[in-house]
């Protein structure tokens, strides 16, 4: 007879939530103290991106999850061939934003204190065809 660990635990069904917010992610840029008054361009794209995520998804996400998961799919390039398009629509994106800044841009802008979220998935993909995205799937054990 075997010991079966997980015979007495019970079953945590968690509650998700699907979001899809209709416009690209951005990766977070490195910012020091200066950038509160120097407005670099790259740190004012990232406010202005912040604040559009907060305001699309105003009431419609979790205060505290435990998880958060996405799968961002990026723009792709307007000076590639009709021919690299097709072949590249759905594929894995690898190059920049890294998905860690992606990441950290994302629980930045949505959560004052992120320091909760302990687990997620994340991936990048070129755009599909459904055109740029991000879908965030949120869950609270």
């Amino acid at each position: 007879m075997g010991f079966d660990e997980n015979k007495n635990r019970k079953t945590v069904m968690p509650k998700q939530k699907v979001i899809k917010i209709p416009f690209p992610p951005m990766g977070k840029p490195r910012m020091t103290r200066a950038d509160k008054w120097k407005c670099r361009s790259e740190v004012v794209r990232y406010r202005q991106w912040a604040d559009a995520m907060r305001a699309f998804t105003n009431g419609k996400i979790p205060n505290n999850p435990d998880s958060v998961s996405w799968n961002a799919y990026m723009p792709i390039p307007e000076s590639w061939s009709q021919r690299k398009k097709t072949a590249m629509a759905g594929k894995p994106h690898r190059q920049k934003p890294d998905r860690d800044n992606i990441d950290k841009a994302i629980c930045d802008a949505l959560w004052k204190r992120d320091e909760g979220i302990w687990t997620g998935f994340q991936a990048k993909f070129w755009d599909d065809g459904n055109k740029p995205r991000l879908v965030l799937t949120m869950e609270e054990l």
